[in-house]
């Protein structure tokens, strides 16, 4: 019995052995640089090379990192370009920027967007002054964006493209750089969370509770003198643009329509695939068209 008893005891102290030598080279293998791509989720592409960029933001679980938060200049081998590092203030003025493939050289071959090329934002760094322009371009690939006047302050410019030849077709970017426009600037406070806004007459009201990292319904309904909006026109192919940007670093998001343009009746109600990366406030942009006039609605809104 005694030496069944210390038999059974070295057996068990050789397989606590073995277990904490199993477990030791499972830490190390997860902790060694160079292996977070075997983890799910942690593929997530370069990291960004323009000033302000937030390197936590790639390690959001379930987010598409093919068209990232829109904070670098590189991505995937392609590049934005410009030679303007400032612009002046308080006149129109034209940003130029090319975009360069893996190979350098400059791309002019893209893939329609709704309906555009190329999609160009501009956005102060308190989340003011924005502009969707759709810029225009050159032979050689050179574009140029005609912007409106802009405020003293630290600006941000984003281009969204998907290229239609080379390694990146069919794949959508968003990369942007940063510039300054000198003067006195004086910060705007972002406005309070809000789920209901107004401009022009029309009352914009927003559903939904997005989650960060996680994709949540949206829907947009819109009103005017208490009644329903039913006469929206089409607008880039939907009834209407919604873009976001978020507090603190201006990470880009473009919240995808799901509502079918079916002719120059749309609403009241829009729908639109909500994936906003990071919590904290996101300031929205909603951009539609009635009567041929262009609106541009803003509101703040939470993500948990």
């Amino acid at each position: 019995m005694i030496t069944s008893s210390r038999f059974t005891a070295r057996r068990r102290g050789l397989a606590a052995a073995c277990a904490a030598a199993a477990l030791a080279l499972t830490l190390a293998a997860c902790g060694s640089p160079g292996n977070s791509s075997s983890m799910p989720g942690m593929d997530h592409g370069a990291a960004s090379s323009s000033p302000g960029a937030s390197p936590e933001m790639g390690d959001m679980p379930g987010m598409d990192m093919a068209s990232g938060n829109g904070l670098s200049d590189t991505q995937g081998g392609y590049r934005l370009t410009s030679k303007d590092a400032t612009l002046p203030s308080g006149k129109q003025t034209a940003y130029q920027f090319t975009i360069t493939a893996p190979d350098g050289k400059p791309v002019t071959d893209f893939a329609l967007d709704q309906t555009k090329r190329m999609h160009f934002y501009a956005i102060r760094s308190d989340l003011t002054g924005f502009q969707h322009i759709h810029p225009t371009p050159a032979a050689d690939g050179t574009w140029s964006a005609d912007l409106a006047s802009l405020a003293p302050g630290s600006w941000r410019m984003f281009a969204s493209f998907t290229p239609d030849a080379g390694s990146g077709k069919g794949k959508d970017f968003v990369l942007s750089r940063t510039l300054t426009v000198p003067g006195n600037a004086t910060k705007t406070p972002l406005p309070a969370p809000t789920t209901t806004t107004r401009i022009d007459g029309y009352t914009i009201t927003v559903e939904g509770e997005p989650m960060a990292g996680m994709a949540h319904p949206l829907t947009v309904s819109l009103s005017k003198g208490g009644k329903p909006v039913t006469d929206l026109q089409p607008y880039l192919d939907t009834y209407a643009h919604l873009t976001a940007f978020h507090e603190g670093d201006a990470a880009f998001a473009h919240l995808h329509p799901t509502t079918s343009v079916t002719g120059d009746h749309g609403g009241p109600d829009l729908n639109f695939h909500a994936e906003l990366p990071t919590s904290g406030n996101w300031r929205l942009f909603l951009q539609f068209r009635t009567g041929g006039t262009l609106h541009t609605a803003a509101l703040t809104l939470r993500v948990g």
